[in-house]
């Protein structure tokens, strides 16, 4: 699906992306975890819980062929992003969680993504379509060098740590530009041939990890701004990360299919997530403190 050229250029803005979102995290966002690790703790469940259940059970329910499956499955199965952090403010909720939240899950993700693609993906794995492991971990691992180099200048300079975040959070949008371009440009048959299936796949995936998450939040009993805070940390998964795993991983042949509804997920989750925060907006919750 990419050229070398594009696909060079996928690696340096996933590497701006991570770089990008490391700046916006610092060492006290993992004490804080140590301190208070019930709310962050929830949000790793439910992220790691709800979201690769959700993902498997579209997968099943709208029977979607194994390559399909396999991104779909994927997207579940990645951590949380920069964007739940900016609708958890929007929504007036808990912000510090969120990014706690954030930390933990792309840390964890080393471990926990290549053990849930082995629970739920390995079944729809064929002789034509292997998973491999090896390489999504390796990615993953490679992806913590970059966040830890934006940890580092936000520790050592601020102020230069603000334009780095900007910067990652700009390559993020390159990263759905690019290969939303080239997918349209280079396959219009992917285009033409999307089903309502892929749709209700791709659009359901966050708007289900929405609704479970606010209510795990709730069945384990956090406050309201900490509920919104979990259901924007499982539904939004860092989908440019993905993308960035799917091609990485993957041969190109396979990639024009695989690549499709992460990027329509990557696109609903978005306008989902705008109608979810002007409803918590609505709803008008009070900011409370992330309980201990």
């Amino acid at each position: 699906m990419l050229t070398p050229l594009q696909t060079i250029l996928l690696a340096a803005l996933l590497v701006l992306l991570m770089t990008g979102m490391g700046a916006s995290l610092t060492l006290a966002d993992f004490r804080a975890v140590v301190r208070r690790p019930r709310g962050p703790l929830i949000g790793l469940l439910s992220q790691y819980g709800w979201m690769p259940l959700i993902a498997y059970g579209l997968c099943k329910a709208l029977g979607l062929p194994e390559d399909l499956a396999i991104s779909l499955i994927v997207v579940g199965c990645t951590p949380g992003g920069t964007t739940s952090n900016l609708f958890t403010y929007f929504a007036r909720a808990d912000v510090a969680l969120s990014v706690s939240m954030t930390a933990l899950s792309s840390i964890a993700a080393v471990v926990l993504m290549p053990l849930m693609l082995y629970v739920y993906a390995s079944g729809y794995a064929s002789a034509g379509l292997k998973i491999p492991y090896g390489n999504i971990t390796s990615t993953l691992a490679v992806m913590l060098v970059p966040l830890a180099l934006g940890m580092a200048v936000r520790a050592r300079a601020p102020k230069a740590a603000v334009m780095v975040e900007r910067a990652g959070g700009l390559a993020g949008i390159a990263v759905l530009a690019l290969l939303i371009g080239t997918g349209i440009y280079n396959n219009v048959e992917v285009l033409r041939a999307t089903t309502t299936n892929m749709y209700i796949a791709a659009g359901g995936l966050g708007v289900l990890g929405f609704g479970l998450g606010w209510l795990g939040a709730r069945a384990l009993g956090l406050e309201s701004p900490q509920r919104r805070a979990v259901a924007f940390e499982t539904g939004i998964q860092n989908s440019p990360l993905a993308l960035g795993i799917l091609v990485a991983s993957f041969p190109a042949e396979q990639q024009a299919r695989m690549l499709w509804l992460p990027l329509l997920y990557a696109l609903l989750v978005l306008i989902s997530a705008s109608l979810v925060t002007l409803w918590f907006r609505f709803k008008r919750a009070p900011i409370q403190a992330t309980p201990a």
